[in-house]
């Protein structure tokens, strides 16, 4: 695709500046925002249509003005007359939108060049999405995504001078940090990503610092409140065929080397959030071996996996992410890599780090398979308050405390049925909103957290069961302290 270029902080865009402004006439006249198609198709054939299922928004969309011109151009993927597409993008001239590649010459008509998605009160400009049979070239420029909305979600938002989205692509993550950062820098590798980067923010009106690198080279000596990536993590040999997945570095290396640059990276204070993929080897837990990305950074780490694939599977949906043809021999060197290096599973999930400054940080793994209270970003931001709440208190003052349980925590038993009648085998403590977690516990346990009402200090409670079980509160309290830090940073039992 010849693309004509302009400028906006340094990187070429797609269209001129006052051929920008013109688009966004355009689709701002037509209604072609998520709010508008969602109000033409209705809310089911809008849900479809972001399945990619467009049969209800096919048929609802005959009449030819410019709001369903647009919807069939770009959302479900249509040829559309000429006239219409000229009317639908008016003021933009058609010249101009062609020497741009929104949309390329097709049978019977013009079909769409590029990806234009709105998205939230945004438009994110992109490449076509992979067609069936169509492999993606090396330079392939992602869209909205699964990965990218999970990443959105889950970032903390909370007001920030300075964001930095490293791995920007086409700028979602950008986009969302111009809500509550001042200053938003975005860094690719790719030239191609930063010019759909580029004209996403001139066409949503932002202005962001756009520099074109390799990892964390296009910053090297600054630091930012609030760094966000969606690195290229496809786990591997090294072989970098796709630059959106393929770092080039063997393994899970690329994350492990995010993850040791962020005490440079970040201000005091500051946070880090990332997607990663790690390798799980044969006789080593994969906790120990994320929480060794940050050995002597100094970083408290909340780190959680979220997903667990087998390599066959992973080969598998990394080859078809990309429409790859079938290349037995390349899906056999892949997998003999895994066996080489003791590969029996690859992980994936979040890493949230934070400059604390602390003397001992706190660095957790854990798996989070089960589905949160949404956003998890808020979820983020209340696990390190809780762990904030911890680590700033001596055993003294943990004592002193008064503790509450969780609004809505349910008890669930498993009981069998007996002689003389059921007798309970296991119980649990259940969340059913925040990070929704069940915990096994035992009689003691639960007595610990039925007496949490918000009134005594956990040392009162702990005089109490220990009157109660005839044991030493001295003791009691050596062996509950570390049941309490932990029901605490899960958010079961909360400060009162």
């Amino acid at each position: 695709m010849r693309w004509r270029l302009v400028h906006h902080d340094g990187v070429q865009t797609l269209l001129e500046t006052a051929d920008i402004d013109r688009l966004r006439t355009a689709l701002t006249g037509a209604g072609f925002t998520a709010e508008g198609i969602a109000a033409r198709l209705g809310p089911q054939a809008s849900a479809d249509a972001g399945r990619h299922d467009f049969r209800a928004a096919l048929r609802g969309t005959g009449s030819g003005d410019p709001l369903d011109t647009l919807i069939r151009l770009f959302i479900c993927g249509q040829t559309e007359p000429e006239a219409a597409v000229a009317a639908a993008l008016h003021p933009l001239p058609l010249p101009a939108a062609r020497a741009a590649g929104l949309v390329t010459l097709a049978d019977g008509g013009l079909a769409a060049g590029v990806d234009l998605e709105p998205y939230g009160d945004w438009w994110v400009l992109s490449d076509l999405p992979a067609q069936p049979g169509r492999q993606l070239p090396a330079d392939h420029v992602l869209g909205v995504g699964g990965a990218s909305t999970t990443l959105a979600a889950a970032t903390v938002r909370r007001p920030v001078g300075s964001a930095l989205d490293l791995g920007t692509g086409c700028g979602v993550q950008a986009l969302h940090l111009s809500t509550h950062a001042r200053h938003v820098t975005a860094t690719d590798l790719s030239p191609r990503a930063l010019r759909f980067a580029a004209t996403t923010a001139a066409l949503n009106g932002l202005s962001w610092e756009l520099l074109q690198g390799d990892m964390l080279a296009p910053v090297e000596g600054r630091q930012f409140d609030l760094v966000v990536s969606n690195p290229p993590f496809v786990v591997g040999p090294g072989l970098a065929t796709h630059v959106y997945r393929d770092s080039g570095r063997a393994g899970d290396g690329v994350c492990a080397e995010l993850a040791a640059a962020s005490p440079k990276l970040l201000a005091p204070g500051g946070t880090l959030q990332f997607l990663a993929n790690w390798v799980h080897v044969r006789d080593e837990d994969w906790e120990d071996r994320v929480a060794g990305w940050f050995a002597g950074t100094g970083m408290d780490v909340w780190a959680i996996q979220r997903e667990v694939s087998d390599p066959l599977d992973y080969v598998r949906l990394w080859l078809a992410d990309a429409s790859e043809k079938h290349d037995a021999q390349r899906a056999a060197d892949w997998l003999d890599w895994f066996a080489a290096h003791d590969v029996t599973a690859i992980g994936f999930g979040l890493v949230t780090a934070r400059h604390s400054g602390k003397d001992d940080p706190s660095v957790v793994c854990e798996d989070l398979r089960q589905q949160v209270q949404a956003p998890l970003g808020e979820r983020v931001a209340e696990w390190f308050t809780r762990r904030d709440w911890l680590d700033s208190r001596d055993e003294s003052q943990l004592l002193a405390a008064r503790y509450r349980r969780a609004d809505g925590l349910q008890l669930r038993q498993e009981a069998t049925m007996g002689d003389d009648g059921w007798l309970v085998d296991r119980q649990f403590l259940a969340m059913p909103e925040g990070l929704r977690w069940v915990e096994e516990i035992d009689p003691l346990i639960l007595a610990l957290v039925s007496g949490a009402n918000g009134h005594l200090t956990l040392a009162d409670q702990l005089s109490l069961l220990a009157a109660a079980h005839d044991a030493p509160a001295e003791a009691l309290a050596q062996a509950l302290l570390p049941v309490l830090d932990h029901l605490v940073e899960r958010g079961l039992l909360l400060p009162a």
